[in-house]
């Protein structure tokens, strides 16, 4: 059984929102900025983090909360993978087995995501979430063991993260909630 205990969290914030036409962690809904929603079912892991640039907002947010912010490695190719591969150093030097990820772009997340993801990821080296509208791989939970072998995977370029999460193994954690993981891809 995977504790809380042993699970740290991270939001996804770090890419370029091009769709969005601004950055999304720091774009307001429902009266709170999207990362802060995003935050939320984290809340039950040891630490939370974000995935962001230095001197984006993401990261002024980050610092307001008193949360680490956690830039790509040098040479990470762009792509969410590589805030996934900084979460997992981030999760060894943490002393932390596991690593829950959520993309800052997704406000309505169960607050059970965490739960569920570690009930479908025991004996194994993680799991992913899938809803009623398919796949949700960035909705995730990775053993820090994973580290060599995503970094390997990714060191040649980032592979699609639903190709690279059924070569390490993870498994599916099925919600019935489709609207739970809706992404918002435009200003509302």
């Amino acid at each position: 059984m995977i504790r809380a205990a042993d699970i740290v969290g991270l939001v996804l914030a770090g890419g370029r929102s091009r769709r969005f036409g601004s950055e999304k962690a720091i774009a307001p809904y429902e009266g709170r900025l999207l990362l802060d929603w995003c935050l939320e079912p984290l809340a039950v892991c040891r630490l939370r983090a974000i995935s962001a640039g230095r001197g984006s907002g993401a990261a002024a947010r980050a610092g307001v909360l008193g949360l680490p912010v956690l830039p790509d490695a040098p040479g990470d190719p762009d792509g969410p993978l590589a805030g996934v591969r900084a979460g997992l150093v981030w999760a060894r030097q943490a002393g932390a087995g596991w690593l829950a990820t959520a993309p800052c772009d997704t406000p309505d997340l169960p607050g059970d995501l965490v739960a569920r993801l570690a009930e479908a990821s025991a004996g194994g080296p993680g799991a992913y979430a899938v809803s009623p509208d398919g796949r949700q791989p960035l909705c995730a939970l990775w053993s820090a063991d994973l580290l060599a072998p995503l970094s390997a995977m990714i060191a040649d370029g980032h592979p699609p993260v639903r190709d690279l999460q059924d070569r390490l193994g993870l498994r599916p954690a099925v919600f019935a909630e489709a609207d739970a993981f809706r992404n918002l891809n435009q200003p509302l």
